[in-house]
């Protein structure tokens, strides 16, 4: 439900609110990252050193799954010394719903792997804890170069239920003791907190995180430019997934719920490529707006904020959508623009709302907490400023929040911003989190229609 003090108490003061805007901005600028990145290239090759990639594996992670069967590849055709790090599920604030997370990456790790030439069970479940142990144990004693050849093979037995095969590694390849697992497991988790992050199956180089297997496009990408990649093929391992754009005029009768945040970056980042997808096939678009995670009392930290700060201005920048400028509309502001979009849509004009808000806090960097910002965001919105500020402080937008957010829960997920996909009868066809799973809509609208032919 709202929790009215939680959202009081995320207004911050005019200078906190400068200044968060001011370092996350700083933080993701282009010449920023480039320059770090030639200085710390220039450091590896004064020393000698050959260019290390750190991987982070969980057993238990289904995209550690997935990115598990990179590293075949990514060794072979790239110049690069890796690393092999064990870690355990985060366990704290960064992932707040842990239970409805893990069947999140199960379901989403299912939905992919296809897409990306890899492997993932179909209709899996997280595996026992005492599987998971003796596959740890197995995965923990075997040499860097064996782990990189049969990791897959184990985690697949794990994965898929096959007790006696993993039975039969464990014969084969031999146990590492609990302690020794333990310490390992430690050291992983150490190294991973002092890099600053919390999730699994991600890849570190040089200064950056690639989390999962799509962002491993990024890794390439980089890998490539600085000269690392041992042949001239312009083919990825796990290239970036375009959206399918071809679909008739049936897609007319399909409704895609799009759930999103006035102060989400990945929200900001989505919204016009998910606004020309619909309007493009003509797909009902019902859009869902939700309470900021931290408006709603859900924690986050430091170095999450500034992960997915950096992550959704490099997707950006890769997908060629604005995202520049930004001042913080936490707290009032948001509270303020949903008022607004309440208003708004009453003469079908709440969309305009979003996107205005939307270009004024993440392109523009307008300060939205003054009568100024909002007067500049309704005004590019395309409404009246005069009647738009009689409405500011009107809450009944607020059970409509709540039926979105628990409407969300439902569906296992807590962030934004997701996609629920409807057929003809409203029967759900896909479910997913993440401004980056558009491509799986339309993967999952076209398969719809093809057995409908």
């Amino acid at each position: 439900m709202i929790n009215a003090k939680s959202a009081s108490n995320s207004n911050p003061s005019k200078f906190k609110r400068w200044l968060t805007s001011f370092l996350l901005q700083r933080a993701a600028t282009k010449d920023r990252i480039q320059a770090k990145r030639n200085k710390l290239e220039l450091k590896r090759l004064k020393t000698g050193g050959k260019a290390t990639i750190e991987y982070f594996h969980q057993v238990d992670d289904a995209h550690s799954h997935l990115t598990l069967q990179l590293l075949v590849p990514l060794v072979q055709q790239y110049d690069i010394e890796l690393v092999i790090h064990f870690v355990t599920a985060e366990q704290g604030v960064n992932f707040p719903e842990p239970d409805l997370w893990e069947q999140l990456a199960i379901e989403d790790a299912e939905n992919i792997a296809p897409y990306y030439d890899v492997n993932f069970p179909l209709n899996s479940d997280k595996p026992s804890t005492e599987h998971c142990l003796l596959a740890n144990r197995v995965l923990c004693n075997l040499t860097h170069e064996t782990f990189i050849d049969e990791a897959y093979n184990i985690s697949e037995s794990l994965w898929c239920g096959r007790q006696g095969e993993l039975q039969h590694a464990a014969e084969k390849f031999g146990l590492a003791d609990t302690k020794q697992l333990e310490k390992r497991l430690a050291k992983g988790n150490q190294r991973r907190k002092k890099l600053q992050h919390f999730g699994s199956g991600n890849f570190w180089f040089e200064g950056e995180w690639y989390w999962k297997i799509d962002r491993f496009y990024h890794l390439e990408k980089r890998l490539k430019g600085l000269g690392l990649k041992r042949n001239n093929h312009d083919v990825f391992i796990a290239p970036v997934q375009k959206i399918d754009r071809e679909f008739d005029d049936r897609a007319t009768a399909f409704t895609l719920e799009y759930f999103v945040s006035l102060r989400s970056p990945y929200s900001a980042i989505s919204w016009e490529p998910t606004m020309k997808f619909a309007n493009q096939f003509g797909i009902n678009l019902v859009v869902r707006p939700v309470l900021p995670m931290v408006m709603r009392g859900v924690p986050a930290t430091y170095e999450k904020g500034k992960y997915f700060w950096f992550d959704a201005a490099r997707e950006a920048e890769a997908r060629e959508t604005d995202f520049k400028q930004f001042y913080d509309p936490i707290g009032v502001p948001v509270l303020q623009g949903y008022s607004l979009y309440n208003w708004a849509n009453e003469s079908g004009k709440g969309n305009a709302v979003l996107k205005a808000f939307f270009k004024a806090a993440f392109v523009e960097g307008i300060n939205l907490s003054t009568d100024v910002g909002l007067k500049q965001m309704v005004e590019m919105a395309g409404l009246s400023w005069a009647e738009a500020k009689l409405h500011l402080n009107d809450k009944t937008w607020q059970p409509t929040m709540e039926e979105n957010r628990a409407l969300m829960y439902q569906r296992g997920n807590w962030g934004v911003p997701c996609y629920r996909l409807l057929d003809t009868n409203g029967k759900e066809l896909y479910f997913g989190w993440g401004q980056d799973r558009l491509w799986v809509v339309a993967k999952n609208l076209k398969k719809a229609l093809k057995k409908k032919h």
